[in-house]
């Protein structure tokens, strides 16, 4: 039998598999919330930003194959750790919250599909992969000029994105159960690595939480802000304008050619 397979078809390598996935995703969720935290400051800071990365497509395209792996590992090993532990208790608790047990931990193989559900409507939503999912229009139309280039206006897109009641509820949701899926998933994976003593545990916790906490905070704090008329306000009427300016000689052209 192989490293790879041994580690594969045990449940202490599924563990291992699933905290080392769980840290890289963690990391990966704190470096895109200091991106996104950028729609706080000028226009141009955030399409600056958006446009450097679509400026490497190998570095995103890799970025973006390798999350997707890590993902796809992480929800892998978790089911398979789920369905190990229900096969070794045939018969169900005859309490319904297991000794031990915290309402977070109960609701970690759920909150996780949820999750990994909303990252696809995200990269759908802001890829203008699916117009119609955005309550907005087609977000390829919107063009900011940075540096006397045409770049994709990524900030106009947020803007107008979370102007949209249910579209800035729905990212609020998600971001709670990312606090749930975090609250538990922090503390379990510095478990798994064997850090679970007197000494650290407590402190490990109080990190879980406090990690949670703020980054509930930091990506709800985008949405909420955006749709309360906070943050670019004065912008999304200014976008708004060259959207239906654009789309107008379109519609025109649609309606000679129906004639």
């Amino acid at each position: 039998m192989s490293i790879v397979s041994g580690i594969l078809n045990s449940s202490l390598g599924k563990k291992y598999i699933m905290a080392g996935t769980g840290a890289l995703l963690f990391a990966f969720v704190i470096a895109h919330l200091v991106g996104n935290l950028q729609v706080f400051g000028p226009p141009e800071l955030i399409n600056n930003y958006a446009h450097f990365l679509q400026s490497k497509p190998a570095l995103v395209w890799g970025s973006r194959l390798s999350l997707l792996a890590i993902v796809g590992l992480h929800i892998w090993s978790a089911v398979q750790l789920s369905v190990a532990n229900r096969a070794a208790r045939p018969v169900a608790y005859h309490d319904s919250e297991p000794y031990g047990s915290t309402w977070q931990s109960r609701y970690m193989l759920v909150s996780g599909l949820v999750i990994a559900a909303f990252i696809v409507y995200h990269l759908a939503h802001f890829t203008a992969l699916l117009p119609g999912i955005n309550g907005v229009g087609d977000f390829s139309k919107l063009k900011a000029e940075l540096h006397g280039e045409e770049v994709r206006d990524v900030y106009g897109m947020m803007i107008l994105g979370f102007q949209v009641w249910w579209v800035a509820l729905f990212y609020i949701v998600a971001q709670a159960l990312l606090f749930i899926h975090l609250g538990h998933g922090l503390a379990a994976m510095f478990q798994s690595f064997g850090f679970r003593d007197h000494v650290w545990w407590p402190r490990i916790q109080i990190f879980a939480k406090a990690a949670s906490i703020a980054i509930f905070i930091g990506y709800a704090a985008i949405p909420a802000s955006i749709y309360m008329r906070v943050v670019g306000a004065d912008y999304a009427e200014k976008v708004k304008h060259s959207i239906v300016e654009s789309a107008a000689p379109a519609a025109a052209a649609h309606g000679k050619e129906t004639h």
